[in-house]
């Protein structure tokens, strides 16, 4: 078996990049899912159709989709690079996404499920005032999913380059315009259970290639650790420092803790995982999805370190670096690697059915936000016509689409983990908090809820506009490569995610215990036992 496995290897090694083929490919697959969509979309006639594809699904599918969701491109073509070029350091993205879906299991997910009715903000707003609470929660969501938005652009820019042969910056910034556009047809057409079967089909397709790299590289090595591990220490320019922790985080223990934080902390409060929940009728489905997706993420985590390795073991750090796409690109060019254009190319279609899957739902989380938070219930005070909340959200997918292609153009060359550990950092300051106050604190007020929010946001996106993350030298990784950055951690959560915290207890302590005592004493009924919830009124 080995020597077979070694035979094709060497066969394929040889075989380079065949872009009509990747393009034949990816056309396929974009046309088959895009099919997907616009049969599932022939029942979105209400919000709940649009936001919630009708409470439809059940808790397996569910969970398929939770992990079509959750598994981004951070999870396949970031961490895999991360752990080809940095070693150890690289599978702590692993380890710190997977135990925050723990986090997210145990204090949010069915407590959200039962209180909530499309969004988040419909949670934290129960039981509190409407207007200012909303308006703040659906502030702090634009952000997350903004900066969610920002890592799957930059590796959709870096992938289609890859496939296509291109390397200079305006084709990627092109192939990140398209990209853009093909999602915002994607929602607009296929609304929440359009992106939910994307997302199952993603799923399946996702672990199943991974899976199949896994076994094809331990073949290729004696299904041997060892050998494969040693093979990558070969290879790297950093040697045996690969195998342990210290790599990237050593020079900055406190960068390394700020990560943790907001990796751990994050989940819980991304919001377009917290929209999943709504998709299944009762709570108990809730909870069977849960379960679902928890041994579907925790086996793709596993598969990551034999991926990370194995890129580094058999293209090696250095090719990965210098090609189109650079970090994120060493899962598709491993996949060249162990089965020529072919592989290469149903990876890729994979890897951006990935993308496109997250993307889609982050941005009719985005548009349910902004149509059914700040139009419906602020603006419009709950006085809206039929249709008219749909339609809104539709509008405002287009203007979240422009601002994600924007924003992914300046963002080239990032490696998307972490960009996305970004993401959670703002999610974890600006939303848990309240979050969890809203769940668990009675004597939550208003003003602790604003406060919160509005603090763990400002301080969260402050630090990382004057962190490195910005600002560095010519050679680095910057947005802006001049100058020297303020704040020298690349993660701000160990300052922001407290900060949240303890602006919600100040702000609370500060204030008139202001919320509805019968809203109060529903809330707590709902969210601990489910009763009421599959009504999901809005107040």
């Amino acid at each position: 078996m080995n020597d077979v496995f070694g035979a094709i290897h060497a066969a394929v090694q040889t075989v380079e990049n065949n872009p009509i083929l990747n393009i034949s490919i990816f056309g396929a697959f974009v046309a088959v899912t895009l099919f997907i969509v616009i049969r599932a979309s022939r029942n979105n006639k209400t919000a709940a159709d649009y936001y919630a594809a009708g409470r439809s699904f059940t808790g397996p599918q569910n969970g398929f989709a939770i992990s079509g969701d959750y598994l981004s491109a951070a999870s396949f073509l970031g961490i895999c690079g991360a752990i080809a070029i940095n070693g150890f350091d690289g599978f702590l993205y692993s380890i710190g996404f997977l135990v925050a879906w723990l986090v997210a299991l145990l204090l949010v997910a069915e407590l959200m499920r039962n209180t909530g009715k499309f969004t988040m903000a419909d949670v934290l707003s129960f039981r509190l005032k409407q207007g200012p609470v909303r308006m703040a929660a659906a502030i702090t969501t634009l952000a997350v999913c903004f900066f969610y938005l920002l890592a799957q652009m930059a590796g959709a820019g870096g992938l289609v380059s890859l496939l296509l042969g291109i390397s200079d910056q305006l084709g990627q910034s092109i192939v990140v315009a398209v990209v853009g556009v093909l999602m915002i047809v994607y929602v607009l057409v296929g609304g929440m259970k359009g992106t939910t079967w994307v997302q199952i089909v993603k799923a399946f397709l996702l672990i199943g290639g991974a899976l199949v790299m896994t076994i094809w590289v331990l073949a290729i090595n004696g299904f041997s650790l060892d050998t494969l591990l040693g093979k990558a220490v070969e290879m790297s320019p950093k040697g045996e420092a690969i195998l342990g922790p210290g790599l990237q985080y050593g020079a900055n223990p406190w960068d390394f803790i700020s990560l943790a934080i907001a990796l751990v902390l994050g989940t819980a409060g991304l919001p377009h995982v917290l929209m999943r929940f709504y998709t299944v009728p009762t709570a108990k489905e809730a909870r069977r999805s849960v379960v679902w997706a928890i041994w579907l993420i925790g086996l793709f985590y596993l598969l990551t370190l034999v991926l990370g390795y194995g890129a580094g073991a058999l293209v090696g750090p250095e090719e990965i670096a210098a090609a189109p796409g650079g970090v994120n690109s060493a899962a598709p060019l491993l996949a060249l690697h162990l089965g020529g254009p072919v592989l290469l190319g149903f990876i890729s279609a994979v890897a951006f059915a990935t993308i496109l899957a997250v993307v889609a739902g982050l941005t009719i989380t985005a548009a349910a936000s902004f149509a059914h938070d700040i139009y419906a219930n602020v603006v419009k005070k709950g006085n809206v016509p039929e249709g008219g909340e749909v339609k809104v959200a539709r509008r405002t997918v287009i203007v979240i689409g422009v601002l994600a292609i924007l924003g992914g153009i300046g963002v080239q060359g990032q490696n998307v983990a972490f960009l996305v550990a970004l993401a959670f950092a703002v999610a974890a300051s600006a939303n848990l908090p309240t979050i969890l106050y809203s769940l668990f604190w009675r004597n939550f007020t208003t003003r602790g809820a604003v406060w919160s929010m509005y603090g763990g946001l400002i301080s969260c996106v402050v630090l990382i506009l004057l962190s490195p993350v910005f600002w560095g030298p010519a050679d680095g990784t910057s947005v802006f490569k001049v100058g020297t950055a303020i704040w020298p951690l690349n993660n701000p959560g160990i300052v922001s995610i407290p900060l949240g915290f303890f602006l919600g207890w100040l702000g609370s302590v500060t204030s008139k215990k202001d919320e509805d005592p019968k809203l109060a004493a529903e809330m707590d009924v709902r969210s601990l036992t489910g009763f009421g919830a599959e009504k999901a009124t809005s107040h």
